[in-house]
């Protein structure tokens, strides 16, 4: 499968919601260098059970998708509700706005390894977790 196929097949799974998804995107032994998924297609899959819970609303638009070799480099925004508990956050039924620059390695048709940026502190001001920048609320 393409690298750009994987990248639309990850912003189908976030817009309908479906974890089941990562079946077709992301390798058995996916390694990722974050600090809130582990490794695996199964710790994936359980991670964006969550994420969906916390934002049960959230729509993501691709802005852009560079393809070079085996890497894949994708920037996101993430748009939804926090109506749900997210990251230990109970819902304030806020909306939120994320970003995140994505960078995948592809092995075998698969997403094998995963590096990301996200732009948590901009969510977490938003759901109030966090102060504004300046000291406003």
């Amino acid at each position: 499968m393409t690298g750009q196929r994987l990248a639309e097949l990850y912003v189908e799974m976030l817009n309908t919601h479906n974890p089941d998804l990562v079946d077709e995107f992301v390798a058995e032994d996916y390694v990722n260098h974050n600090d809130f998924v582990a490794d695996g297609r199964e710790a994936n899959r359980r991670f964006w059970t969550v994420f969906f819970a916390g934002l049960p609303d959230v729509r993501v638009t691709m802005e852009d998708l560079v393809v070079s070799g085996d890497r894949v480099v994708g920037r996101f925004v993430y748009r939804g509700t926090h109506d749900g508990e997210l990251m230990g956050i109970p819902a304030t039924g806020k909306p939120v706005e994320m970003r995140s620059i994505d960078i995948w390695r592809v092995r075998d048709g698969m997403f094998a390894e995963h590096w990301d940026e996200l732009n948590l502190m901009q969510l977490f001001q938003r759901i109030g977790a966090l102060p504004a920048l300046g000291g406003q609320a």
